[in-house]
């Protein structure tokens, strides 16, 4: 994960008021290189981003003195630092509030050391990408050529509509990350966003229909139930077992 930077060490901010959560957190990030601070109240949080700038921050939502989405809309209003939400609510109204307020991603409580590093990966790379902004994207057997409009998958030019593309094209410049359906429906019908996300449902499965080897099972457009949808990274794609079951 040091590939952001190359020369200098990560930080990570990690703001959680559980001493445990902390302790197991900051263990993982350590075996991966980054330097860690730490943080037990909205109010520590805020201060350390201030005087830290960290590469990426880490927040729980149960605080003591606010809720860790305080947090996060004070940090969005001036900064663009990664931030991957932890949180044992689940609802699906949660996680699209979340996403929508600036969040890169969420991950449930209680969770696995392997699945936080992996989204972590996603998220600085997509900080990255934000400056590099390369054009060609590969996962699996699919190559999207943003800059030239092409799309291939196992070695065959697929073609698609202007508007399947489009989506295609959102998914790929947020590539890893969930985007609900409310920043799809935007980004796709920007003078009609609240018409029926049924319109995007049926463009994905046209979508799907020409990228998927199975489109009844996708393994690239994965579906976030009831949330939104996410086009794996080439790391999500083999960490779910992909790559071997096409092998």
């Amino acid at each position: 994960m040091s590939e952001r930077t190359g020369s200098s060490t990560l930080e990570a901010l990690v703001v959680d008021d559980e001493p445990q959560i902390r302790r197991f957190l900051k263990t993982g990030l350590d075996l991966q290189g980054f330097r860690v601070t730490e943080a037990r109240t909205a109010r520590e949080a805020i201060d350390a981003a201030v005087m830290r700038a960290p590469d990426l921050v880490i927040l729980d939502l149960g605080l003591p003195d606010a809720d860790g989405a305080t947090v996060l809309a004070e940090l969005r209003s001036w900064s663009q630092v990664p931030v991957i939400v932890l949180s044992v609510r689940n609802t699906e109204a949660e996680k699209v509030a979340l996403l929508e307020a600036g969040a890169d991603d969420y991950v449930v409580k209680p969770f696995g050391m392997a699945e936080l590093l992996a989204r972590v990966g996603v998220v600085l790379r997509r900080s990255v990408s934000r400056a590099s902004s390369s054009p060609l994207l590969r996962v699996g057997g699919l190559v999207i050529d943003l800059a030239r409009r092409l799309v291939n998958r196992d070695g065959a030019v697929v073609s698609l509509s202007s508007k399947q593309f489009a989506l295609l094209r959102v998914l790929a410049t947020h590539q890893g990350m969930v985007l609900t359906h409310r920043q799809l429906m935007k980004e796709l019908w920007p003078q009609d966003p609240d018409q029926d996300v049924q319109y995007l449902r049926i463009l994905m499965k046209k979508l799907r229909n020409r990228l998927e080897p199975d489109p009844s099972r996708p393994i690239y457009l994965v579906t976030e139930l009831a949330v939104g949808y996410r086009l794996h990274t080439q790391e999500q794609f083999e960490a779910g077992g992909y790559a071997e079951a096409m092998a």
